[in-house]
């Protein structure tokens, strides 16, 4: 259940969360195209596991 996890374990996914963003239009265009992802967006909660988690 989401609610029972204890809280270092709750900021450490909420800031995950927040890095897993893509990367902004103007950061694209701005590098002709060579920056499109962001080394944080790989990840998926299916694939990839937090350390410490």
């Amino acid at each position: 259940m989401a609610r029972n996890k204890d809280l270092p374990s709750k900021l450490r996914r909420a800031n995950r969360m927040k890095k897993n963003k893509s990367v902004p239009n103007w950061v694209i265009q701005r590098t002709a195209g060579k920056v499109r992802t962001s080394p944080y967006s790989r990840r998926t909660w299916r694939n990839a596991k937090l350390k410490r988690d």
